[in-house]
């Protein structure tokens, strides 16, 4: 996969050499001279319009790396953690990344994608400044197994929507996972009634919703300490 920018490049460099293959630069000094001594068998100088092409106009900012693809987790790999996301639907790859950025920061440790067949991880690590890279990571078509296969080792499943409790209320279980719906439906008919509980951030004024990575980022800030 094909990733660009100069942030998420740099720390996919500082932090996942073994997964590099090239390094495509076109624009002089954009890479520190030390990461530049470490990959200079591994760099390839290119003109703006090719990394343009390769980046499908967006923006490069002068460098693109080329990485074996995103390899997924293992169920069993995330099953062992504590504090789980369940993304049920979400197909926006800002949304998401924003979410992995988050997750990553406040120590959510693994995420289930369902509802969608298949992602673009290089997109997604992109938007999530790379965290991607280090956050256990999966996807499963369908949500009920995926709530099922973690209620089986003792998880209880938090949905977020705007009716339930508000989170401030909520002490959480130490097996705990955050269901975020789609931003179109919310969270799907066939998981409500999964769900242990659902939860809510009280608004300050009339609103209708934050963005699902904001009310995200809130959340998992609140479920990662109020635990039981």
């Amino acid at each position: 996969m094909i990733i660009y920018g100069k942030q998420v490049c740099l720390y996919a460099l500082e932090q996942h050499g073994d997964r590099v293959e090239t390094v495509y630069i076109a624009k002089k000094g954009i890479l520190p001279q030390p990461l530049y001594n470490r990959y200079r068998d591994q760099v390839k100088f290119l003109e703006n319009r090719w990394a343009q092409a390769m980046s499908r106009g967006g923006n490069h900012q002068g460098v693109l790396v080329e990485m074996r693809p995103f390899e997924e987790a293992s169920l069993a790999q995330i099953k062992e953690g504590r504090f789980v996301l369940l993304l049920d639907g979400l197909t926006d790859v800002g949304n998401i990344g924003a979410i992995v950025r988050s997750a990553y920061a406040l120590g959510v440790d693994g995420i289930i994608a369902t509802g969608v067949k298949q992602l673009n991880f290089a997109a997604v690590a992109r938007t999530s400044a790379g965290a991607l890279l280090d956050m256990p990571f999966v996807i499963l078509p369908n949500i009920l197994d995926a709530m099922h296969e973690l209620s089986q080792v003792g998880f209880r499943h938090y949905g977020a929507s705007m009716e339930g409790e508000t989170i401030e209320s909520v002490t959480f279980a130490p097996r705990r996972s955050l269901v975020l719906g789609g931003e179109e439906k919310g969270i799907s008919k066939k998981a409500r009634p999964k769900l242990d509980t659902t939860v809510s951030i009280p608004m300050k004024r009339p609103f209708d919703s934050l963005n699902v990575s904001a009310a995200a980022a809130i959340l998992i800030h609140r479920m990662s300490y109020a635990t039981e």
